[in-house]
């Protein structure tokens, strides 16, 4: 009775054993570069968390207040600052929320408004090409009326609309509620603008 004998494994070929090697090689630097890229792209991606955080917040405007320097759904990036003028706009927190108005008076300064929504500032009216419609607006206030030590008096552009240091409501915001002046709208790019002094 014949005995079957095992079969034998080829002997692969030295070019083949070189090529898996090569291949072998391949495979193991590929999953070192993926995991590099991928620990590099989670360092910038908290980094700019951190920054965006700390140094330079982008925000969603929502309403209309701002109108029409800033509209519904712009997008804006505030640098945060510890000095603010006549002029400057500020997003701030209130009540939990993050509103957005512009600097009108610093503490100490005397805070005017006629019947026709001219605003004076130490008895100087404000040159104001920011506002389209002026208006008295919803105010609680004798005037005039000077800012308290450490706080700022703000107001909307949207002077018909804008709920803002003119009501008791709001107040004239601290200095510690600001969270930084808005400095760049990015979005929509076609009304990309650098927001300088006066919002222009």
């Amino acid at each position: 009775m014949d005995e079957k004998l095992p079969e034998m494994a080829a002997v692969p070929s030295e070019e083949a054993v070189i090529a898996e090697r090569e291949r072998l090689q391949y495979q193991k630097k590929y999953r070192q570069t993926l995991r590099t890229t991928i620990y590099a792209l989670v360092v910038v991606a908290a980094a700019a968390v951190l920054v965006a955080t700390l140094f330079i917040p982008v925000l969603q405007v929502s309403g209309s207040s701002m109108e029409p320097t800033l509209s519904d759904g712009d997008v804006i990036v505030l640098f945060k600052s510890g000095e603010f003028e006549t002029g400057d706009l500020v997003g701030f927190y209130y009540q939990n929320k993050l509103l957005l108005k512009r600097v009108i008076a610093g503490p100490g300064d005397f805070v005017d408004i006629d019947d026709e929504g001219n605003v004076y500032v130490n008895d100087v009216l404000l040159d104001e090409p920011y506002v389209t419609d002026k208006s008295f607006g919803e105010s609680d206030r004798d005037y005039p009326y000077q800012v308290p030590d450490g706080r700022y008096f703000v107001m909307g552009d949207n002077r018909t609309t804008s709920i803002d240091s003119r009501s008791s409501a709001i107040g004239c915001i601290e200095t510690e509620q600001i969270v930084g002046k808005v400095v760049l709208r990015v979005w929509p790019l076609r009304r990309l603008t650098y927001m300088n002094e006066g919002g222009m």
